[in-house]
């Protein structure tokens, strides 16, 4: 199969069906499995295309065949690496149209391929991945990354797309909870996999001095002065102003605040961060990068890593991240954040929206002795690698597969 599919791969009805009997269901006859996971794109920094590339190259390394299909992006290349194979679709389209003729195109390849499980991880692609799996007569499973927000009747039906796989995977508990009670999704068809961390790559040992210190230049941090880091695309739910007012309250000059994340076009709220810095006489002491290709050394640099979302966050990654490599984290206590810091053992979670709160709790994170910031820093690098890791997110995604295909097809090199 070529690693890229045009808009035109749909097959006759007729061949679809003949192709469907001889191949039969995925591993009949001890055939591998065939895992086909669908999402819009591939870009570089979601989580979600993060993980699809990681479940794919599991899947791959278990004995099985993963097939991606995508818009493309700058990940295809990461995904071929890992032995999975990409097919180029629209799937990034909310068009009616365009949805309705990829249903044709997904049924093409999931009956020529040999797929055995569809698995949808957002919802335009979830709907035309949905309706081929049906006619084609195969699984169907999806990952529930996020609140999609729901307060009109047309967006729940929209979301609800989300929660019609046969297994439904929840990236937290918090989100687990929010199927339930919003769309009603049984307990017996959920599933809790949290996101996971690279440990090969988030992982102190492996930050060489000379990266740091070149972000260090790049970003006119002086030596020996206190870095409070949040890390994030500048949008206004991530809770910068909020950071930013935060800062103004600690009134102290001693300490660099850094915003790391590219504005993704939202120039207005930048200009208004601008100001904001600049009413409070923040010019000295805050910092904005853009969006940073070695978040580890990034980390490294910091002395304190700040999530101050105003929205739950359906996991929160890069808090994840941080305490991977030992830092000390602040987060808002609501959503996912609940479940990956530990209060006073691996960090401290504050009110959202509460800047006197941050302010206090960012004071309180810098005024920590060496003793204490180090068995702070061992705690909570057990805390990801006990919970969180890259390994244990793709060990019990496979565990799904396997059970909805059942014992006789599991995949040969686990």
């Amino acid at each position: 199969m070529s690693g890229t599919a045009h808009h035109n791969t749909a097959a006759p009805a007729a061949e679809r069906d003949a192709t469907t009997e001889k191949r039969g269901s995925a591993t009949a006859g001890g055939r591998r499995p065939t895992i086909f996971q669908v999402l819009p794109a591939l870009g570089a920094e979601g989580g979600v295309e993060r993980g699809t590339v990681e479940i794919a190259g599991a899947i791959t390394d278990a004995g099985g065949r993963a097939i991606v299909a995508s818009a493309g992006g700058p990940l295809v290349h990461s995904l071929t690496r890992v032995g999975a194979e990409h097919l180029t679709l629209p799937l990034d389209s909310k068009n009616p149209w365009v949805m309705h003729f990829n249903v044709d195109r997904l049924a093409a390849i999931i009956a020529a391929e040999g797929v055995d499980i569809v698995h949808a991880r957002s919802r335009a692609p979830a709907w035309s991945a949905y309706a081929a799996a049906r006619r084609t007569g195969r699984h169907f499973v999806t990952t529930f990354h996020g609140t999609y927000g729901d307060r009109t009747r047309l967006k729940r039906w929209y979301n609800a797309i989300m929660t019609r796989g046969e297994r439904v995977i929840a990236i937290s508990t918090f989100i687990a909870t929010h199927a339930r009670q919003v769309y009603g999704v049984p307990a017996q068809r959920l599933r809790v996999i949290h996101r996971g961390v690279d440990l090969g790559l988030f992982d102190p040992a492996q930050v060489r001095p000379d990266r740091v210190v070149t972000l260090a230049g790049q970003w006119r941090l002086p030596d020996g002065v206190p870095v409070v880091m949040l890390p994030g695309r500048l949008t206004r739910w991530k809770g910068q102003t909020v950071f930013l007012e935060a800062a103004a309250r600690l009134g102290r000059r001693d300490v660099r605040f850094l915003l790391v994340g590219s504005d993704q076009g939202r120039g207005e709220y930048r200009n208004e961060l601008e100001r904001l810095v600049e009413r409070h006489g923040l010019g000295g002491i805050v910092r904005f990068a853009d969006h940073c290709p070695d978040m580890p050394a990034a980390y490294m640099l910091s002395d304190v890593v700040v999530s101050a979302s105003t929205d739950p966050e359906a996991f929160g990654r890069v808090i994840v991240e941080a305490q991977a490599l030992g830092r000390p984290v602040i987060a808002t206590d609501h959503g996912g954040a609940r479940e990956t810091v530990i209060p006073g053992e691996t960090g401290w979670l504050v009110p959202p929206g509460d800047a006197d709160a941050l302010a206090a709790a960012i004071d309180r994170a810098l005024a920590v002795d060496a003793d204490t910031r180090r068995h702070l820093a061992e705690r909570a690098m057990a805390n990801v690698r006990a919970r969180f890791s890259k390994e244990t997110m793709c060990a019990k995604t496979l565990d799904v597969y396997e059970e909805v295909l059942g014992p006789t097809r599991a995949f040969p090199d686990r």
